[in-house]
């Protein structure tokens, strides 16, 4: 059966560039772009965040580097610890109806509203969900605890998702006191029917996309997610982007972080590790300014030796579609220092693909697509001493980096990363795959109505 041109597809996103630049936002642009130029319509259910304007106020706006992509976007604020908001749930049902997609594809919902898979259902709208973190089944999204009560151990990895746990561990700053019970039993039951929901509105979903076999199986193993329901499909890229660099070799070794400086990513380890370092090197951390997060790092840094501390540099934000000329060709090598378990981070691909070598962790989908000494290195996680260790090596032996930044992506045989109008075909029969399930599903229910009566 062929998928007809110009259908109605609705992505729903919790942030959209350029407001939102992270990981999730950008492959969910280049995937619009890529419906777009293979015939399809898509409008975009987004957010966007102003506290001096009226919560809930929609606005629709054109993306900048495609006007044909329509963006339906919603002043929410304050969403960050909520999941369901009915407000959201009543615009979103009035965008179900005026604009009638054939299908809705969702990659988050949080500051959003979970509910809005629920709407989905009511009418009958076939719904694919690519996963990204763990937020449906974590309240965190990242399965880290949000406490920083051992210094030599900030925000621990969680190990599974229980109720009172999750409240003791990542909600306690809610509390009165620690020891308050009435607190505790409140937050247990609030975390509760937080995953009572996401479960219900997980089996709405006709069919979930995992970019990696790490996140799979955690949804699978721990989520309890049927595996007929999930499948494995890797982003896509727009690798025009990502052609010509050119690095001048220099006697500098030059690092390079890319990314949010949010606690999850790890900039910490790398400054620890950057410190240890030895030789003509020097650090560029790309990414907008994100409080307090930022100021904290650089504060970190203020008590550095005046040697090493003049060899870090913040480059702030760049321009996704310009990261060969304003990123890689001014590094040597990029590393990945996330503390959590990353499931497919699009730098890692993106620097496969202009042929820039990677240190990254032995940890989740990170070491899913880089492999030790094979395509780049891998450091221990959340082990500073080995990641000190992996970086000195490249330090000593600059043509070691050159040489395993030529295989590039292991998954494919010629080392380039998925192109993103070869994942939107492979998304074309996903989608189809859903419409008809979704048929199939709605055919059954007709069809036990009609025999009951």
């Amino acid at each position: 059966m062929q998928f007809f041109l110009h259908c109605p597809i609705l992505k729903v996103i919790h942030g959209y560039p350029e407001r939102y630049n992270a990981g999730s936002e950008v492959y969910s642009q280049n995937l619009c772009h890529g419906l777009i130029n293979q015939g399809h319509e898509v409008i975009v259910f987004s957010r966007y965040a102003d506290a001096y304007k009226k919560e809930y106020t929609v606005q629709w706006e054109e993306d900048s580097a495609c006007p044909r992509v329509k963006l339906c976007l919603i002043n929410a604020p304050h969403g960050r610890d909520g999941y369901r908001h009915s407000a959201v749930d009543t615009v979103f049902a009035k965008l179900l109806t005026d604009y009638k997609p054939d299908l809705i594809h969702i990659g988050h919902l949080s500051h959003l509203s979970t509910s809005l898979v629920e709407e989905a259902h009511k009418l009958n709208v076939p719904i694919i969900f690519t996963l990204h973190d763990f937020w449906l089944m974590c309240p965190r999204g990242q399965f880290l605890q949000d406490t920083n009560a051992k210094e030599e151990n900030l925000y621990p990895v969680c190990d599974s998702q229980q109720n009172e746990k999750c409240a003791r561990k990542c909600y306690s700053r809610y509390f009165s006191s620690q020891e308050d019970e009435k607190d505790l039993s409140y937050w247990t039951s609030w975390v509760e029917k937080r995953m009572i929901h996401a479960k219900e509105i997980s089996s709405y979903v006709d069919l979930f996309i995992a970019p990696s076999y790490y996140l799979m199986e955690r949804f699978i193993n721990d989520f309890l997610l049927d595996p007929s329901q999930i499948c494995y499909l890797d982003y896509g890229f727009n690798r025009e982007r990502l052609k010509g660099r050119k690095r001048q070799i220099t006697d500098e070794f030059v690092f390079g972080y890319i990314g949010t400086h949010k606690q999850a990513k790890g900039i910490l380890h790398l400054l620890q590790a950057f410190e240890k370092l030895e030789g003509n090197i020097s650090l560029k951390i790309w990414g907008d300014s994100f409080q307090p997060f930022t100021n904290s790092l650089k504060n970190y840094v203020s008590h550095f030796r005046a040697q090493i501390k003049e060899r870090i540099h913040w480059m702030e934000g760049y321009q996704n579609e310009r990261i060969i000329e304003e990123v890689f060709n001014h590094v040597d090598a990029i590393v990945v220092p996330s503390i959590w378990g990353e499931n497919s981070p699009l730098v890692i691909h993106e620097a496969l693909e202009a042929k820039v070598p990677v240190i990254t962790a032995n940890y989740g989908g990170m070491k899913e697509y880089i492999h030790h000494e094979v395509n780049g290195l891998l450091f221990e996680h959340r082990n500073v001493d080995s990641l000190t260790e992996q970086m000195s090596r490249f330090i000593a032996s600059p043509e070691l980096s050159i040489q395993l930044a030529q295989r590039g992506y292991i998954q494919s045989e010629d080392g380039h990363i998925p192109d993103i109008s070869q994942h939107v075909k492979q998304l074309e029969s996903l989608y189809l795959y859903a419409i008809q399930k979704r048929r199939e599903r709605y055919a059954s229910k007709v069809g036990a109505v009609a025999h009951h009566v």
